[in-house]
């Protein structure tokens, strides 16, 4: 499925989260024209360019839209840890792999675990910060998807995992 964006768009870019294109530019690139899309990362102000081409390749995708955001809180509400009983540093290399997917069901899964797993016993370092970036790439995404301001998501997931 092909992907076209705009400038003014949203997108999501794996592990980085949810950009603004910003512009559509075309260069030359030994001898061959290449068209790109400009994106500014709205967590950090980071540009990158991603060739039109490579979309699907790296993973760029829109941002989930109502019903996807419906099963991201399902998924968030299910009390199913998926890598239960596995060592930590394997824990963290699958969920790193999640991340990485660049999927909201994947970082939805990733948070849901990481916070559960919380309540049961203390997080290493790695997975504490993996837990906040699982957190700020879910709450940036979901506020914009769903039109709402990022603290109004962040007492939603609050809630949620209040046990």
């Amino acid at each position: 499925m092909d992907v076209t964006f705009r400038i003014g768009d949203k997108a999501v870019y794996p592990a980085h989260g949810v950009a603004e294109v910003t512009g559509i530019e075309s260069k030359e690139i030994s001898g061959t024209k290449h068209t790109f899309y400009i994106l500014r990362i709205l967590d950090n102000g980071m540009r990158i360019m991603v060739p039109t081409k490579n979309v699907a390749a790296v993973g760029l995708r829109a941002v989930v839209n109502k019903s996807e955001v419906k099963e991201v809180y399902d998924i968030l509400k299910s009390r199913e840890v998926s890598v239960e009983g596995q060592t930590w540093n394997r824990r963290y290399r699958e969920y790193m792999e999640k991340i990485k997917t660049g999927s909201v069901f994947e970082i939805a899964e990733v948070l849901r675990d990481l916070s559960l797993l919380k309540h049961d016993k203390d997080l290493s370092f790695g997975e504490r910060k993996m837990l906040d970036t699982a957190r700020s790439l879910l709450v940036k995404e979901l506020a914009v998807a769903k039109g709402h301001k990022e603290e109004k998501i962040v007492r939603e997931l609050e809630e949620i995992f209040t046990c």
